[in-house]
């Protein structure tokens, strides 16, 4: 595209679909042409993206009492773009509050075990009953659960060495696993799904296995690898885990 023409039509006022429909180019094209040239368009400010609500912002938006609908008024932006830095944040509008106590207690009254509710991180999800006769987010539960996983696996491997007994990889946790020694001896699994027994149940466990990484686990039970002597020693035979 032409400077000198680009320049024309900016000294005219016009904007970016206007010079694209001229010449028969996206805007965004007619956008890449100026900044090459160091031409600045008209209304920059219009087609600048606007930047995330900080949570201080949005903090007292709430405190006043508004609606996510009322929200993306006062600050230009979409309802769309509110919500996700609600969620974000963890913050709730009080029409929201309001509304899932309303819909919370018509569920307990009908007895209900889930239903469908507001959450403040992840929009409206079902809901299950809790024991004390509240609600909790489906999602949030289940991200909890694979946390507390994540933790013990992590406190598991520390405790058994932190690395794999045969070749020494220790880079990610996750790709350690625990190999029963004795599969006699064996009560449950140490998988990361297993990872949900009273700690002082997992640590006796992980007592009667070594820590092997994922490569070295399969080789040690298709009887390609073998466990170091003082493993091997102490249970008799690398039997698979």
């Amino acid at each position: 595209m032409d400077r000198e023409a680009l320049k024309r039509y900016l000294k005219q006022g016009l904007s970016l679909p206007q010079i694209g429909e001229l010449v028969d180019r996206d805007p965004s094209t007619v956008g890449y042409w100026l900044k090459k040239y160091g031409l600045v368009p008209n209304g920059r400010d219009k087609y600048a993206p606007k930047g995330p609500p900080g949570r201080e912002e949005l903090e007292w938006l709430v405190a006043e009492g508004l609606s996510s609908y009322k929200m993306a008024s006062r600050l230009g932006v979409s309802v769309s773009t509110v919500r996700h830095w609600l969620r974000r944040y963890e913050l709730q509008t009080k029409p929201g509050i309001r509304r899932n106590y309303a819909l919370s207690q018509s569920a307990k009254a009908g007895g209900a075990s889930r239903a469908v509710l507001e959450c403040s991180r992840h929009g409206e999800v079902e809901f299950v009953r809790r024991p004390d006769g509240g609600y909790r987010c489906s999602r949030c539960n289940g991200d909890g659960v694979q946390r507390r996983r994540r933790k013990v696996k992590r406190l598991l491997v520390e405790e058994a060495g932190g690395k794999c007994a045969i070749c020494g990889y220790d880079r990610y946790a996750g790709a350690l696993e625990f190999h029963h020694l004795d599969p006699e001896a064996k009560s449950f699994g140490l998988s990361v799904r297993g990872v949900t027994r009273s700690l002082a149940d997992l640590r006796a466990e992980a007592a009667k296995c070594t820590l092997l990484c994922a490569n070295c686990h399969a080789e040690v039970e298709g009887g390609i690898a073998v466990l170091p002597h003082r493993y091997s020693s102490e249970a008799g035979s690398p039997a698979p885990g």
